[in-house]
């Protein structure tokens, strides 16, 4: 009696170890390969991104990447700014800090202490130029955030130091929150008791005016 059957299945039994092996290796290679990083968001500024006088993750910052989170965005949040820093601090540690974080996306906060010392609006805006260079240089999105002066530093003083935000903008080609703290200046009771740092109920407004601005650049 011919065994025909039996010949043919054992014939074949090769290619099937084969495939079945070649599945398992790709699969293994799949589970182990690392997962993509999540990309990097840097907020670039002063004490009023930094937390100053509230907890830590009361600050718009922190908020900031709750809300990226909640999104579903793969974005990690670097914060890197210092309490009293100028733009005359930030341009000098821009690079190094640009290279540390490799951001995808940079918002830069900066220039309320320039203001506050009274420091010349030209030189404000060359370093915040030389901020927004070096980070486009660098392959990052930039977001710019204004900030503005209140009208005791001089009308001429406080729109020349506004206006340099928008001319900014301009120049580079950036989307721009126009201020900060709008909806917050104006209400005292949303300060702590120096009048210049706003309290954690006041942060979710903070955040609501960069976001506006900032969630077309994170799809």
């Amino acid at each position: 009696m011919r065994r025909a059957g039996i010949g043919a299945g054992w014939s074949s039994a090769p290619a099937l170890t084969l495939t079945l092996t070649l599945t398992l290796i790709l699969t293994l290679t799949a589970a182990s390969a690392p997962a993509a990083a999540a990309r990097t968001l840097l907020v670039y500024g002063d004490s009023l991104s930094a937390a100053y006088g509230i907890s830590q993750k009361d600050g718009w910052v922190s908020l900031l990447q709750e809300r990226i989170r909640k999104n579903g965005l793969d974005y990690n949040v670097a914060n890197a700014s210092i309490s009293g820093e100028t733009s005359s601090g930030g341009a000098s540690r821009i690079a190094a800090t640009l290279a540390q974080h490799k951001p995808r996306v940079t918002i830069i906060a900066l220039g309320s202490n320039d203001g506050l010392r009274g420091l010349p609006v030209k030189q404000l805006q060359d370093n915040l130029a030389r901020i927004i260079g070096a980070a486009q240089k660098a392959g990052s999105k930039v977001v710019l955030v204004g900030m503005r002066m209140p009208p005791n530093y001089g009308d001429a003083y406080a729109s020349a130091f506004q206006g340099s935000y928008a001319a900014l903008a301009k120049q580079y080609k950036l989307p721009l929150v126009r201020f900060l703290m709008e909806g917050v200046a104006d209400k005292p009771a949303l300060f702590q008791p120096d009048q210049l740092h706003p309290l954690a109920e006041a942060q979710p407004m903070l955040l609501d005016n960069v976001w506006k601005v900032l969630a077309p650049v994170l799809k």
